[in-house]
């Protein structure tokens, strides 16, 4: 597959994925999500890389979620929803550990492929948040699975409920990522931490994240997807929306 969203460099055991598409705030598209299931299949067979560092282009955006210039053509939004778990699914139990680099804006689905990951590395100027309830849907690509999980039920709630952004620092004090570095030293610790990774055993840590990653999530996650596409017929999803789209606020 020949990747128009994505750069995939491959280095010495470490695999270096970019989200490419700058001029959208790397946002996840149709496209782009077809391309992360290919590149990390594909990784997840490659022998000589023992290490993912997953990181967005430029300056301002790890990913600003999903491209909700989609939204409107979407028929069903259970199985938009599925598809995207699936591509996060496959991230989250690759045999191999990913790092997200997380640089910039790191909103919705863009959060959300972050929470997938095994480690994140935020950078200063980073900002995160799930602001799905502004356009009357709930995260949609495990966010409600996978949050309370990292920071508790009562901190992903107030994320949820308020979507409100918070700052790399306040990510760090909750535990939402694992360390907050200059922006322009995010890559290097990323390499940093791949680097040790890279030096034990690749079958114990392939075995480390299956054991990790056990919990009773799936249904939890069924219900999520079931939930999200159920909210792509309400009027609130479409007044949602819209008023993104007309860059105005919603009135619900």
């Amino acid at each position: 597959m020949e990747y128009q969203n994505l750069i995939l460099v491959k280095k010495e055991k470490i695999a270096w994925v970019t989200l490419n598409r700058p001029e959208n705030l790397n946002s996840l598209n149709t496209r782009t999500l077809q391309e992360l299931d290919n590149c990390f299949t594909l990784l997840d067979k490659d022998k000589e890389i023992r290490a993912v560092i997953l990181t967005g282009s430029g300056k301002k955006a790890f990913a600003a979620g999903a491209d909700i210039k989609e939204f409107p053509e979407i028929k069903d939004g259970a199985e938009f929803s599925r598809a995207g778990h699936a591509v996060f699914d496959r991230i989250e139990n690759l045999s191999k550990p990913v790092i997200a680099a997380v640089n910039g804006f790191a909103l919705g689905g863009g959060l959300e492929i972050a929470l997938a990951s095994h480690i994140r590395i935020a950078s200063d100027n980073a900002g995160m948040g799930l602001p799905e309830v502004s356009l009357g849907l709930i995260p949609g690509y495990g966010g409600t699975q996978r949050l309370p999980k990292l920071i508790g039920k009562g901190r992903a709630s107030q994320m949820i409920f308020t979507a409100e952004m918070i700052s790399a620092q306040k990510a760090l004090e909750i535990g939402l990522v694992n360390e907050v570095v200059p922006q322009d030293k995010l890559l290097e610790r990323a390499e940093e931490i791949a680097r040790k990774i890279i030096e034990n055993s690749s079958t114990a840590i392939a075995q480390a994240i299956e054991c990790v990653n056990v919990s009773d999530a799936r249904q939890g996650f069924e219900i999520e997807i079931n939930a999200f596409g159920s909210l792509f017929s309400t009027p609130d999803f479409k007044k949602g929306v819209t008023a993104f789209l007309e860059k105005r606020k919603p009135n619900f």
